[in-house]
């Protein structure tokens, strides 16, 4: 996954090579994810106590809908980055502005379709929902403020596919940290002030459209001769990024659907208090995704870069060890939190959130697939195959859905989670897996051999260490974290001894050394 630096140039900048490149985007995500993290830690209870369940439920509830309107840009936030990656490796300056250009118009117009649409909901959010009188005028509130967040979040979007084009995710994720933690503060002081819940999303939303300004700065800076104006929009690079949107747009819609349908179904046949009951969870395994899931989250322009340079081999070093390593980030996780929910969500959260329990041992199965997967997703968009990833999440999409409204009558919550984690299932092992291999020439068998039975058969002891150390334990939030860590630590001392072979290891650690070791310039020339 490595390539030898370049030299520096006055419009593209100096490279450091792709492993390195990989390390720095990596790291400063989980710098965010850090920060985002032990925010949501300390603000969900303390947003829940002073603004109380139902009315928190009902904030999550009109949040969901975000994820649904940000699919208004039709997949063309993924074609900035991957055309950027694209014409970069080609050192073609004109074709990068003629497609940001023409993307940056077409982002305005999504941008004055999507709040429209945002008015029409929030005034009939009461034939959505089912809200009570008190509740609808709130939840009309909340959708127009964060409709406006979304609406300028559009033709800002543009700036920031530029810098993650050019595999400076660092720069982004630098403005994400400072963004979360100036939110945190407002947060906090407007509810400590006596606020209530509409002028808390009013003013943190406030925040969060100032700081797309910040992302038009870095796209400059990364990229110098960069020049967005509607006289470059070109109806040849609408259609040449188009061709590779609509399926990404189809992808986007799919994983809305399977992120966020579930909360709406919930509101839908329940109420914002059942939301809430199902947010906790959420919350928790989306932070287990967060912070074993970074790796991928880079991958896409290296995909790219690999792909138009046709080096097949490294396509298939890329599939290998990045899905081992999300396997062997998230499995121990998962584990834990399996083992551990019924002591770490009422300490948590306080009482009355016992249904959340199950809840999140059914979800944290579906983060540890959808991490597990998540190298050979990006791997097929990037390399071409982005028309199967989008028909098999769809299909995934669509029957979540149905499940989900067929089961929640009878199941309730816990029907809503296998909803999740059956279609899911199916269309990653079924489907995804055995196209990924045939993309990057490996049998579905040795795939497997090599990837995931090295990051599986170490949780059989990690489980037996868990369990063993809760029996002899006292009931209670800290002895449940400290057995887990200790089957944690397990696990990754019997996955480096036995899990990896010598030669594996040799080289993960050249791998380290090369990324610590500074890279050494040449003299110049005379």
């Amino acid at each position: 996954m490595s390539a030898p630096p370049r030299p520096a140039d006055p419009v593209w900048g100096r490279e450091s090579g792709q492993l390195r490149a990989i390390v720095r985007n990596v790291g400063s995500r989980y710098a965010v994810l850090g920060v985002d993290a032990s925010i949501g830690l300390l603000l969900l209870p303390f947003n829940i106590h002073h603004l109380g369940q139902t009315a928190w439920g009902l904030w999550m509830l009109t949040a969901s809908l975000n994820s649904y309107f940000t699919v208004m840009e039709l997949g063309y936030g993924g074609a900035v980055t991957k055309f950027v990656a694209q014409y970069r490796a080609l050192r073609d300056a004109r074709s990068i502005n003629e497609i940001v250009s023409t993307l940056a118009v077409v982002f305005a117009g999504a941008a004055v379709i999507g709040y429209a649409v945002f008015v029409v909901v929030a005034f009939n959010v009461s034939r959505i929902f089912n809200l009570t009188p008190d509740q609808v005028g709130t939840a009309r509130a909340l959708l127009l403020f964060s409709g406006a967040q979304v609406a300028l979040g559009f033709p800002f979007g543009v700036f920031g596919g530029v810098v993650n084009g050019f595999q400076r995710y660092d720069l982004n994720n630098a403005i994400s940290i400072a963004t979360s933690v100036a939110v945190a503060v407002v947060n906090v002081g407007m509810l400590v002030a006596g606020f209530g819940l509409v002028e808390l999303v009013g003013a943190t939303t406030a925040v969060r459209i100032a700081s797309n300004f910040l992302y038009r700065i870095n796209a400059y800076r990364v990229f110098p001769s960069l020049s967005v104006r509607p006289s470059q929009f070109r109806v040849a690079r609408l259609r040449e990024a188009s061709g590779f949107s609509a399926y990404i747009a189809i992808i986007n819609w799919s994983n809305r659907l399977n992120y966020a349908t579930d909360a709406l179904v919930i509101g839908a046949f329940l109420s914002p208090a059942a939301v809430a009951v199902w947010a906790v969870p959420r919350r928790l395994v989306a932070f287990v995704q967060s912070a074993t899931g970074q790796l991928t989250g880079v991958l896409l322009p290296v995909v790219v870069d690999t792909d138009a340079r046709r080096r097949a081999q490294d396509l298939r070093k890329i599939f290998v060890h990045g899905t081992r390593l999300c396997l062997v980030a998230v499995a121990p996780l998962a584990a834990a939190l399996f083992m551990t929910a019924d002591a770490v969500i009422p300490a948590w959260v306080g009482p009355g959130f016992e249904g959340s329990v199950p809840i999140a041992r059914i979800l944290v199965l579906v983060i540890a697939l959808r991490v597990g997967n998540a190298t050979a997703t990006v791997l097929l968009k990037g390399a071409g195959e982005h028309r199967v990833l989008a028909f098999n999440n769809a299909a995934v999409a669509l029957a979540n859905l149905a499940l989900s409204i067929l089961w929640i009558r009878g199941f309730g919550l816990v029907g809503v989670a296998f909803g999740t984690l059956l279609p899911l299932a199916a269309g990653s092992i079924l489907n995804l897996w055995p196209r990924t291999c045939q993309r990057v020439g490996l049998r579905p068998t040795d795939a497997f051999r090599r990837t995931v039975w090295p990051a599986v058969w170490p949780l059989a002891w990690m489980v037996a260490v868990v369990a063993a150390l809760r029996a002899i334990m006292p009931p209670g939030p800290l002895p449940a974290l400290v057995s887990a860590a200790a089957g944690v630590i397990c696990y990754a001392v019997i996955t480096l001894a036995f899990a990896m072979s010598r030669d594996e290891r040799a080289t993960y650690l050249a791998k380290a050394m090369l990324i610590v070791r500074r890279p050494q310039r040449k003299p110049a020339r005379a």
